[in-house]
């Protein structure tokens, strides 16, 4: 089994782009707070990388921002590159989403006082379409 459920904050603002047949793909990180204080009494997180897909990519690209609070659920993916100009492989693991659900309310000058964008929820309750993602050429991704 392959199942991801964490919350966190954003850790920045979220990347949307398309792929050359119009995919739309949105890349953002969460600060995931860890259960337990270090030998400082203070607390660490660990910094996800987390990418969606399609409509889940479009509303999380538009909707969120640095420091919101979100659940995320999906599958972990491990996956190898080779960055431009190096001939060393590199490997990442980040979590491919498929609900987002936005935990906070919205902090834009006081438009729109829920905390979800006005997207119809899934079946279980978050934003996003499963792992339908049809074809994907994986030389059109853009990272």
């Amino acid at each position: 089994m392959n199942h991801v459920a964490l919350i966190g904050r954003l850790t920045r603002d979220p990347e949307l782009r398309y792929t050359p047949n119009g995919v739309a793909v949105c890349q953002f990180s969460i600060a995931v707070d860890r259960e337990f204080k270090n030998q400082q009494g203070e607390r660490e997180a660990d910094f996800v990388p987390i990418v969606t897909w399609q409509k889940l990519a479009e509303i999380c690209g538009n909707n969120l921002k640095k420091g919101r609070l979100v659940a995320v659920e999906g599958r972990l993916q491990i996956r190898s590159y080779t960055p431009e100009g190096q001939t060393e492989k590199r490997r990442v693991a980040e979590v491919i989403a498929s609900s987002v659900q936005f935990l906070d309310k919205r902090d834009d000058g006081g438009q729109g006082s829920g905390s979800r964008p006005s997207a119809p929820p899934t079946s279980s309750g978050g934003y996003g379409g499963g792992d339908d993602f049809g074809e994907i050429n994986l030389d059109d991704l853009p990272f």
